[in-house]
């Protein structure tokens, strides 16, 4: 176990190289440059579709959406003419409550997984997402029906079961760091770091995977497929820049995360905002968030338009 004065100077050695840790997150950025009165824009998934529905953002389609006890009776019925859907709660986080629906045998619904599922355990899992089991806060929540997203064939090698997202960060309109979140078994096909995914960072600049780190562990291949995960052009980067650059004005928080998935068919659809994203992306990248964040207060001003703030993103951060 590391001593106070060990613990000490490692921190002023991280700080040095612009590491961001989560206090100073809260105290120089969420607090400071987020108003609360933004984040049930962002804390409610439907919220957030709507409004990027409204600005023209791409997102998963809504099948349906279950708000009461009475509704999830129903459901089934409503359902018969979907084979695959995603089930996940409005205002969860971490990946938690989603189910994914991949098709059907009989009177039962098949997860990704392969498992099947009763009409009846359905419904309890929808119970239990209104319940709150799943939201911010244990409060009341509602359950959002929504298209399953089939994910681009750059991912064909280097994903396990579940859909990749990318995640970029954006300061006051500039995308300042992003990284390609790699569903695998540990995971259960989900893309969350904490659950066992792999976090790919990835190039501002260029759109190009760079490092990847798997349980803070460096790697270089897909621990299910073994698969390179370096070096990854991904598609249509301008159009995911784009669209992480506009959620600024969209919300009106300076800093957020924006996650992306990329669909086979669709192209870039925006899945969700988050006003406190995590800092795991800066392992990823092997590069502190702090230098950067502080770049970009002196340049935002003059760069008011997302077009600008897209330009001096690749300019300057590699």
């Amino acid at each position: 176990m590391l001593g106070p004065l060990s613990l000490l100077r490692r921190s002023k050695i991280l700080a040095r190289a612009g590491v961001l840790g989560i206090n100073r997150r809260n105290a120089d950025y969420t607090l400071i440059y987020n108003d609360r009165k933004h984040y049930p824009l962002v804390d409610d998934k439907y919220q957030t579709k709507l409004l990027a529905r409204t600005a023209g953002i791409e997102v998963p389609e809504l099948y349906e959406m279950v708000e009461t006890e009475r509704q999830t009776c129903c459901i089934h019925d409503k359902l018969t003419s979907r084979t695959d859907f995603v089930v996940k709660p409005a205002r969860g986080s971490g990946g938690d409550g989603i189910i994914v629906i991949t098709g059907r045998r009989k009177q039962t619904y098949r997860k990704i997984s392969g498992q099947l599922l009763s009409h009846e355990q359905l419904t309890h899992h929808l119970s239990n997402i209104l319940s709150g089991m799943y939201s911010l806060g244990g409060h009341p929540d509602k359950a959002l029906i929504e298209y399953r997203v089939r994910f681009d064939p750059i991912f064909n090698d280097i994903s396990y079961l579940g859909v990749p997202d990318i995640r970029i960060i954006v300061f006051l309109g500039v995308p300042v760091m992003a990284m390609v979140r790699l569903p695998t078994q540990m995971s259960d096909g989900k893309a969350n770091l904490h659950q066992g995914a792999i976090g790919v960072g990835v190039s501002i600049a260029s759109g190009r995977t760079t490092y990847a780190v798997w349980h803070n562990t460096t790697i270089t291949e897909h621990p299910d497929t073994g698969a390179e995960v370096n070096g990854i052009q991904l598609p249509r980067w301008d159009h995911l820049l784009e669209i992480a650059a506009r959620c600024y004005e969209l919300t009106g928080l300076g800093y957020l995360g924006v996650d992306i998935v990329l669909d086979r068919d669709l192209g870039p659809l925006m899945l969700e905002l988050n006003a406190r994203p995590g800092l795991n992306i800066q392992i990823a990248n092997r590069q502190g968030l702090n230098l950067r964040l502080e770049q970009v207060k002196k340049v935002s001003p003059g760069l008011p338009q997302p077009a600008q703030r897209i330009q001096y993103a690749r300019e300057h951060f590699i």
